[in-house]
């Protein structure tokens, strides 16, 4: 066994006596689902401190959270882990590990993004297409545990398209504006300059933000379907740029998420899992 899955393991051991509950569906609370946290029917749960091998979060709340939501078994992680907290992508994606370990077969996940399309506006949910590493790194360099996932995986179709399919028919009956897009990563934690926004809209960028694509690529690799979600809280247009306004992005989460948060428990209750 390599040394990455002697640590999922003694993580997995870890959670299980605490809660034997074999979750379906996971779950990265990140921005725009953090009240989702409250709509699942806990089993258990776990400070990430109580964790093996989890590192401690700095930005969001850390707390593993398995239970029932939508009629699925989920384990839900309320709050990641980002590069620029000085975690290497191997702890960043770590908890992706743990729940496909515990039998995860889909991973939802959701974050905060700036939108980089002329058509977007503060407010806008976007639904995640594609997606452009942007970070100068991957979580899969290194050696590489066959056990885990092949060494070259595809990334042709990161955003599971049935998945895909099914946020755009959920969102129309619920009559929710959604939009599709490509979400680019960079490792933060400086907001981007007028000419790096400029660059990254060339380049076929929707929307970026400071996480999401390495725990997509580690499920990637783990063959799990995975859903995302961009909560668009700022518009990042060079040439009518404003300074950063924290207080109007995190209002700008905050009235998302209530939106989020509905399109995703009906996502879940309606995924079909082997």
């Amino acid at each position: 066994m390599s040394e990455l899955s002697v640590r999922i393991d003694e993580a997995v051991a870890t959670i299980k006596g605490v809660c034997d509950l074999e979750p379906q569906v996971g779950i990265i609370l990140g921005t725009g689902l953090d009240a989702l946290g409250a709509r699942i029917q806990v089993a258990g749960r776990l400070k990430y401190e109580e964790i093996p091998h989890f590192p401690p979060a700095t930005v969001h709340s850390g707390e593993l959270l398995l239970g029932q939501l939508a009629g699925k078994n989920v384990v839900a992680m309320s709050g990641r882990f980002h590069a620029y907290e000085g975690y290497s992508l191997a702890q960043v994606t770590f908890p992706v590990r743990v729940a496909k370990a515990l039998g995860v077969k889909a991973l939802v996940v959701s974050n905060a993004a700036g939108g980089l399309n002329p058509q977007f506006s503060a407010g806008d949910l976007m639904l995640i297409t594609d997606h452009i590493n942007f970070m100068g790194d991957n979580p899969l360099i290194g050696p590489n545990d066959e056990a885990l996932g092949p060494r070259f995986p595809d990334m042709s179709e990161p955003y599971n398209k049935a998945l895909i399919d099914l946020a755009e028919s959920v969102a129309l009956e619920q009559g929710i504006k959604l939009q599709r897009g490509v979400y680019l990563a960079c490792p933060g934690p400086s907001l981007e300059t007028r000419a790096e926004y400029r660059f990254m809209r060339m380049l076929g960028a929707d929307a970026v933000g400071m996480s999401t694509v390495p725990e997509v690529i580690v499920a990637v690799h783990a063959a799990l379907d995975v859903l995302g979600f961009s909560a668009i809280t700022d518009e990042c247009f060079p040439d009518a740029l404003e300074p950063a306004d924290i207080d109007r992005i995190i209002a700008t989460a905050n009235r998302i998420e209530p939106i989020l948060t509905e399109v995703v428990v009906t996502c879940i209750e309606r995924m079909a899992l082997d």
